[in-house]
């Protein structure tokens, strides 16, 4: 087996990867220009970034401004953006303390159609809050560890541990998300959404995927790169090209400068105002 192996495998692939100058050494034609192409999307990308940070810094009001720029809690802060823009925890449950959530929402439980409807309230929204930060938390702390334990070769089970993480800290920006969409249509949450959940599927699940098929030899070997760092390598380009796609899109939508919603108190006196005319015309006709 091992003669077998020694056979159809190259030596080279077996080697550790290649410094960065010597990989720069061997570029051909279509190679630089496509590192060429990659270093300036990136650099793009990155001044874009630079520059909506400090647009969002001057123009937006705390905490709304802080929301947008955290990157590392990206889900937790998607779901603390939704409520801002309704006008805080205070005026979110205030507006949605008599209505009830639907919680068979993706990804969890999509397809459970039995489960009850539960109403809003501020210990429910508390839990939905620690559901989607302990991914924040708990990643962070699992990825060092597998780091520590990537020496032994035992950290092959945080990866699905991952996974589970991410998911059950999707569910509540879901919830939120399927209830108060309606009353954000105003301010493009449904693309902002989709761009979230694009970009959360493409550097989590795409990044998982390849290195799956890279593991498997699915990805070919081609020296002085083995599978994995192959696939690493086509992962990252990926990435770039994908990214900067999708700043040129956040640029748009978060640029554009939209009304502010209605208050609850304002809404009320908008339906009691509606309801006084209305009665008004009944007994006008009577």
């Amino acid at each position: 087996m091992d003669e077998a192996l020694n056979i159809t495998i190259d030596p080279a692939c077996l080697q550790d990867p290649p410094l960065a100058i010597d990989v720069i050494k061997q570029l051909d034609v279509f190679d630089f220009c496509l590192y060429l192409m990659l270093t300036f999307m990136a650099c793009v990308s990155l001044l874009l970034y630079l520059e909506q940070c400090a647009y969002i810094y001057k123009n937006l009001p705390y905490p709304k401004k802080t929301t947008l720029m955290w990157i590392s809690v990206v889900v937790y802060k998607v779901l603390v953006l939704m409520i801002e823009e309704l006008g805080g925890t205070n005026d979110f449950l205030q507006r949605f303390s008599t209505e009830t959530f639907r919680i068979n929402t993706g990804p969890c439980c999509c397809c459970c159609a039995c489960l009850p409807r539960v109403h809003m309230s501020r210990r429910l929204l508390f839990f939905l809050k620690l559901g989607a930060l302990q991914y924040a938390i708990l990643k962070t702390v699992l990825s060092i560890l597998s780091i520590v334990l990537e020496i032994t070769g035992t950290a092959i089970w945080i990866n699905p541990f991952i996974g589970i993480l991410t998911i059950a800290s999707l569910w509540p920006v879901a919830i939120i998300f399927m209830n108060v969409n309606s009353h954000l249509r105003s301010i493009n949450l449904v693309p902002k959404y989709a761009i979230y959940q694009l970009i959360l599927v493409l550097s989590q699940l795409q990044t998982s995927i390849i290195n799956i098929l890279a593991l498997d030899g699915t990805i070919a070997c081609a020296p002085p790169f083995s599978s994995q760092a192959r696939g690493s390598m086509l992962s990252q380009q990926m990435m770039i090209m994908e990214m900067f796609i999708l700043t040129l899109i956040n640029q748009r939508l978060y640029r554009r400068t939209y009304d502010a919603l209605p208050s609850e108190e304002a809404h009320d006196n908008n339906h009691n105002a509606k309801v006084a005319l209305q009665t008004a015309l009944v007994e006008h006709d009577v």
